[in-house]
């Protein structure tokens, strides 16, 4: 506790003498209303950083199923996906693995203390009003400081409180779809006051997914079906908004999940056992509130508690050494304050506190545990055509087990700059620069037979540069485009290295090497009653082992990512019937680095379609939508040995009274 303190004091000097080159928010922010100054899409055009948003509107006429698929739709992200509604989905971003990409849910970092990754797979689209993709820093630096410890951040934003009447809305609906799917969802939401909102979300999600695939054994054809592979989830969710005056406002978010489902197994020549299963819980409550003293001076405070488990069972041997249940905790709170002089300038200065541990049911578990301070100095400048934003960084880990040693504690500085400068009014260059590090998560440090005590943090270094375009081609015509180049420098990654086939240990023998650029571009033509919308976006990774020079593997792809990959939509809204097609394509990968002729994974491209109409009936307003995935039937892998469904569909019923 002394060294927590001690960090508190040392790094709130420092922010003192940075408040005095600190800057304005990305957002301005009237408490009662909670208004954003600008459009999202006018301040993602305008970020000094890669900023990339979907909203609701853009999900529907992309003709957008599910997560996966619009994540597919954002530039730079790579998507695992081990198959079905029930297969895991993690995504990485610009060839920064997943353990590098954060994911803020309401403006709260997710976390997942033991592997680092986030499982994307937990939160449909039902609920959600838009996605935002980060590279580097975000354009609003009234955030909390662990929003800001990641190279990318993808942040889910919920569907808003109601704030223009005092009646209740309700919204229900139900999703049928091939292979046993259907999920009946509903939304409840009403102002009690003009002062108090509250919202109740309820989601179940059941699916057998014994879709078919065919795999190829020399010049034999092998069809089957995909089984073991069940998923029965639910989520609720309570989130209450009280403007306890019109300088102050309180929110709160309660969150429940669980799943339990069957993990498939690889698939291989002439088998497809598997009995495992995995029932994940996740529980978490969130306080968020807001103050604003004056014009000049504002304050964010905001408390989680998260638990979560994670149920293993192999199922094929009884009391297999690989069983296991693993529970973790956290508690996390964060301060921010807010202060802008004039209307160039703003400064921010925040420092959270999170408490992390993991216990599990194995006999060699050591019950390992984490104090974290993170703290932030941020400054934003900004004229009519100049933005220039900077911020510091500081991270303490203190780490310690219950029942065994503890890993290393670390303690790191690292700054970023970011710029963006108007040429034109619809024309922005953009440049920015991050230095981040990753701490190992508790399964490299301690799990048995695999983790490691010794390692040092991941380091990455990102450099990007770009330039975006929003204005109208004609009357009718509105277009906007972006393009950035970018490169980045991965240092001390964390790999796993065999010492015998039962025996791994975590290691910091990595580097990597990234060049890489994304395109986007959107046009929308509206004639009269008629819009049609076109949307592309296009990456190029090359994304380099960098590890040993001597090594016969030097300079290869790393594993699973492709150098090319693209996904574009074109759609049509009328006053009979909405059209869209839409479709994406990854290139060639390996599921190693070593580029063997066994891993490597063929590249492949998808297309849908989806048909959607929007109708009164009296009040309530009706939605019927019909989606065909996959319309030409590929038969295609993400993950090696996971085969993704061909041909399906899916219909959706909603209503809103």
């Amino acid at each position: 506790m002394k060294k927590i303190f001690c960090s508190f004091i040392l790094f709130g000097i420092s922010a003192v003498c940075m408040a005095q080159t600190d800057t304005i928010a990305g957002k301005t922010h009237h408490l009662r209303e909670v208004t954003i100054s600008k459009d999202r899409h006018q301040r993602a055009m305008q970020s000094s950083a890669p900023m990339h948003v979907l909203d609701r509107r853009d999900m529907l006429t992309m003709g957008v199923t599910d997560m996966a698929d619009a994540l597919h739709r954002l530039p730079g992200i790579t998507l695992r996906d081990y198959g079905g509604a029930g297969g895991m989905k993690t995504v990485s971003v610009r060839g920064f693995g997943a353990k590098h990409t954060g994911v803020s849910y309401d403006g709260v970092m997710l976390s997942e203390c033991q592997s680092g990754e986030i499982d994307l797979s937990r939160y449909s689209l039902d609920n959600v009003d838009n996605l935002t993709l980060t590279v580097g820093d975000n354009a609003d630096i009234f955030i909390p400081a662990r929003n800001a410890t990641t190279p990318a951040t993808l942040t889910i934003q919920t569907l808003r409180q109601p704030s223009d009447d005092l009646q209740p809305h309700l919204t229900a609906q139900l999703k049928a779809g091939s292979f046993g799917y259907i999920s009946p969802f509903l939304r409840y939401e009403q102002c009690l006051s003009n002062r108090f909102s509250f919202s109740a979300v309820g989601e179940y999600v059941y699916a057998e997914n014994d879709y078919p695939y065919t795999i190829k054994n020399g010049v034999e054809t092998i069809n089957d079906r995909r089984n073991n592979s069940r998923m029965n989830s639910g989520h609720a969710e309570l989130n209450f908004l009280w403007n306890t005056s019109s300088t102050s406002q309180l929110g709160g978010k309660v969150y429940y999940y669980d799943n339990d489902r069957q993990l498939p197994g690889q698939v291989f020549y002439y088998s497809n056992t598997s009995r495992e299963s995995l029932r994940d819980r996740n529980f978490f409550g969130q306080l968020t509130y807001q103050k604003r003293w004056s014009e000049h001076l504002s304050l964010k405070w905001l408390a989680k508690y998260n638990w979560a488990a994670s149920l293993y069972d192999d199922g094929i041997v009884a009391g297999w050494v690989q069983d296991g249940d693993y529970f973790q905790r956290e508690a996390y709170t964060s301060l921010a304050l807010l202060y802008a002089p004039d209307s160039h300038w703003a400064f921010d200065y925040s420092v959270d506190y999170a408490y992390n541990n993991l216990n599990s049911t194995l006999p060699t578990d050591t019950r390992p545990y984490r104090n974290t301070v993170i703290q932030s100095a941020t400054a934003k400048f900004h004229t009519g055509r100049l933005t220039v934003m900077g911020r510091l960084l500081y991270s303490l880990y203190l780490n310690a087990a219950r029942d065994g040693e503890g890993a290393e504690d670390m303690r790191r500085l690292s700054p970023s700059l970011s710029v963006s400068y108007a040429l034109l009014p619809q024309l922005h260059l953009r440049a920015s620069y991050k230095d981040i590090f990753r701490a190992p998560t508790f399964n490299e440090n301690y799990f048995f037979h695999y983790g490691s005590k010794d390692l040092k943090a991941e380091n990455t270094q990102q450099v990007n540069a770009g330039v975006t375009y929003a204005g109208k081609l004609s009357h009718n015509t509105d277009l906007t485009a972006t393009a950035d180049l970018y490169y980045n420098k991965v240092t001390d990654m964390i790999q796993g290295v065999p010492h015998n086939m039962f025996v791994w240990t975590c290691m910091n023998i990595g580097k990597a090497e990234i060049l890489g650029l994304d395109v986007t571009a959107k046009a929308a033509h509206t004639m009269g009653r008629h819009t049609l919308t076109a949307a592309v976006n296009y990456s190029m990774q090359r994304a380099r082992n960098h590890t040993n020079p001597e090594s016969p593997f030097y300079d290869n792809q790393l594993a699973y990512m492709p150098l090319h990959s693209g996904a574009g939509s074109l759609s049509w809204e009328n006053p009979w019937v909405n059209v869209s097609i839409s479709g994406h394509a990854i290139g060639e990968r390996w599921s190693t680095n070593e580029h063997q002729n066994s891993t490597h994974i063929n590249g492949y491209s998808e297309v849908g379609a989806t048909i959607w109409r929007r109708f009164h009936i009296g009040r309530p307003v009706a939605e019927i939508r019909f989606d065909v995935k996959n319309l030409l039937d590929k038969q295609y892998e993400i993950v090696r040995s996971y085969p993704m469904p061909g041909r399906s569909w899916q219909l959706s019923l909603n209503f809103k009274f």
